[in-house]
Order: structure tokens, then C-alpha cells, then sequence
């Protein structure tokens, strides 16, 4: 793994992608920073973090999407890496909220972004980013958000994270031709607020209740409304009331 690290930086994902573009970057790639001025997140939202005190980084995986792959399955090995690596380290309550926030209890404590290149020979280069609230204290006016440090009450070493993530995420893949199906079913289990009823909030700005279940084999999110119909819903087609 090639590390390159930056003190501030617009976006680590953009950086990357001008890297993979200007130079032949090896696989698995890392890029990290202290601070980043234009971090992105899911439905095209911003992504603040206060500087020194949390995890930025981003990763090219080169080649694991392909013509035969669903382009969901990287975000579920992302994912599961990511929590693997909190859970070693006493994390509790971890959850995913789909398609890909990483939750501790009720609260956000980080989130995944994957930008995806199309190669001429049909393969694809992916540039996965990693925002994770480490050593942040203050989070106000987003009620929402945590940390490692506030739910803990103890302090960590970045670095050691990343290397603890960055590691999952190449074993996760190496195991998936093998192991797929299983890890889409550990994903699924790991859903924040499966099988219990809550408010849902269409694209359309009308309510529903439901009761989420999975996921289909593309990634879009499987809920069964009040009435036992089940419907499956893209990332901007529905939102979570809680």
C-alpha cells in the first residue's frame, strides 16, 4: 500500500483521481489529509471535519468492478471493513444506514463515498472515500454526529485506523470471489434499523411506514410498507425519518 500524505487538501478523492489520471498509481493507493475544504458525501452534500481531529482518506481499488460485478458489492466490502476495523477496537453498537453512513448506536460517525472511473476495456478504477469522526469533540448542530473520542471517552491514533481499515478492505476483496453472498448477507444483518418500524419519507415528499429487510443484488434498499407490499428503493428515492 502507497501512502501520500497531505496537510489540507479541496477533496483527498479529487486528489486521487488527478493522481490515478497524471500517473500510473498502484493499486491500493492511499491518499489521506489533516483537512479538506470541499469534502463530498451522499445526494451531492458536503462533508465538514475539523482539521487534525479525523480520519480523511481515500483508496483506489483498481479492477474489482467489472461487466460481472454489481456495482453495489464494493460498497459492501467497504463497509464491512470499516466496521471490522472499529470493532477491534471496542466500538460499540456498529450498524450500517444504507446505502453506506457508519453508525454507533444512533449516531453517524462516519460515511463512504465511492466515484467510480470507466476504462475503455470495461474495467474501472474506484476511488473509495473514508470519512470517519475520530477525535472531534464538538459536533454542534448536528445533533446526529459522533465520534470514537465522545462515545469512548478516549483518544486515537489515526493512523493506526486507516492501516487497520486499508488492510480490511484488500482482505475483504481478495475473499469475495469466494465469499460474496455471505458478506451481502452479514451487510444485510448489519442494517441500520432492520425489521423495525419507521417512518419513510418518499421522493415524492410523501410519508410511509415500513420495515426495512435488505438490500436487492444491485444495492437498492428493500422495504415492506404497513400494508406487506415490499418495494425497493434507489439512494435519492427515499429517506429514513428517525
Amino acid at each position: 500500500m502507497k501512502l501520500v500524505k497531505l496537510d489540507a487538501i479541496d477533496s483527498t478523492n479529487d486528489y486521487l483521481k488527478d493522481l490515478v489520471r497524471t500517473m500510473n498509481a498502484e493499486n491500493y493507493t492511499v491518499v489521506t489529509a489533516e483537512h479538506q475544504t470541499k469534502g463530498k458525501g451522499q445526494r451531492g452534500s458536503t462533508w465538514a471535519s475539523e482539521k487534525g481531529k479525523n480520519l480523511i482518506m481515500s483508496m483506489l481499488v483498481r479492477d474489482f468492478i467489472n461487466s460481472g460485478t454489481a456495482m453495489f458489492d464494493l460498497n459492501i466490502v467497504v463497509s464491512l471493513a470499516v466496521l471490522q476495523a472499529l470493532d477491534s477496537l471496542d466500538i460499540p453498537k456498529l450498524s450500517i444506514k444504507w446505502p453506506n453512513d457508519i453508525m454507533s448506536d444512533d449516531k453517524k460517525i462516519g460515511g463512504i463515498l465511492i466515484e467510480n472511473s470507466f476504462k475503455s476495456d470495461n474495467t474501472v478504477d474506484s476511488i473509495v472515500g473514508i470519512g470517519l469522526n475520530v477525535n472531534q469533540l464538538n459536533f454542534e448542530n448536528l445533533t446526529q454526529a459522533s465520534s470514537l473520542a465522545v462515545i469512548t471517552g478516549s483518544s486515537f491514533d489515526k493512523e493506526h485506523i486507516l492501516e487497520k481499515i486499508a488492510n480490511a478492505i484488500q482482505d475483504y476483496l481478495k475473499s469475495w470471489p469466494n465469499n460474496g453472498q455471505q458478506l451481502q448477507n452479514t451487510y444485510t444483518n448489519l442494517l441500520f434499523k432492520k425489521e423495525e418500524l419507521m417512518v419513510f419519507q418518499a421522493s415524492d415528499d410523501s410519508f410511509f411506514n415500513g420495515t426495512i429487510k435488505g438490500i436487492t443484488t444491485g444495492g437498492r434498499l428493500v422495504i415492506e410498507n404497513d400494508k406487506g407490499t415490499r418495494l425497493d428503493f434507489d439512494i435519492k428515492e427515499v429517506k429514513m425519518i428517525f
